[in-house]
C-alpha cells in the first residue's frame, strides 16, 4: 500500500490538520484502498497533543484531529512514498540528494508542479501515486520554478484561533488541489448524464 507523510515542525498544528484533510479526501475517493496518510514533525515532543486551536479549526472544517499525537520525522520518514512538507525548511531537512529528498516537496510546490503537467488519465487509482511523484520530480529537476516566494504554509503556533482558521482554510484548498493533481479531478455528472 502507498503512503503519504505530511511534515511540519512540531506536528501539533499544520501537519495534523493537513493529514486529517488528506486522509478524508483520499478515503472519500478510494475507500479502503486509499493511500495511508500520516504526519510527523522535524522538531517537537513525541506524543504531544495538537493545540486546542488546531483541534477547533480542523473540527470546524469537518476533520477530527483530537486523538492525534506528535511523532518525530526521523522515526517515520523512510517508509513514505511521498513527503508533503508545510514549509521549505521541512523539505530541505530531508536533503535533495537522498531518496527521501527526491520524494519530498512542499505542499504548494507539489501542487504547482502537478498542475503544470498533463492531466491524469481518467480512472487513475491510488497505485498511480509513485508515477505521478516521479513526474513532479522530473519537472522540478527540469527547472520548473513555481513560485519560490510562496512555498510555505505559515505556522499558526502561538497565534489566536482566527489565524488557525485561516491556516485550516488554506490547507483545505491546497489539499483539494493536491488530490486532484495526483489523481485527476472528479467530475460530477451533468443533468443529462445522471
Amino acid at each position: 500500500m502507498t503512503s503519504i507523510l505530511v511534515v511540519c515542525t512540531g506536528n501539533i498544528c499544520r501537519s495534523p490538520i493537513a493529514e486529517g484533510m488528506l486522509r478524508d479526501a483520499l478515503s472519500s475517493r478510494f475507500g479502503e484502498s486509499a493511500p495511508e496518510v500520516s504526519s510527523a514533525g522535524t522538531w517537537g515532543v513525541e506524543g504531544s497533543a495538537p493545540t486546542p486551536e488546531a483541534v477547533t479549526a480542523a473540527r470546524e472544517r469537518g476533520i477530527d484531529i483530537g486523538a492525534h499525537r506528535a511523532r518525530r520525522l526521523a522515526q517515520v520518514a523512510a517508509d513514505a512514498d511521498l513527503v508533503v512538507a508545510m514549509a521549505g525548511e521541512h523539505r530541505d531537512i530531508l536533503g535533495d540528494e537522498t531518496v527521501m529528498g527526491e520524494r519530498s516537496f512542499t505542499l504548494k510546490e507539489l501542487v504547482r508542479l502537478l498542475e503544470s503537467l498533463p492531466p491524469v488519465p481518467p480512472g487513475a487509482g491510488p497505485d498511480s501515486l509513485s508515477e505521478r511523484v516521479d513526474q513532479a520530480r522530473a519537472a522540478r529537476q527540469a527547472g520548473f520554478a513555481g513560485n519560490p516566494l510562496d512555498e510555505d504554509v505559515a505556522d499558526p503556533i502561538g497565534m489566536p484561533l482566527q489565524t488557525y482558521r485561516a491556516t485550516a482554510w488554506e490547507l483545505d484548498e491546497w489539499v483539494g488541489r493536491l488530490v486532484d493533481g495526483l489523481y485527476g479531478a472528479v467530475t460530477m455528472p451533468t443533468a443529462s448524464e445522471g
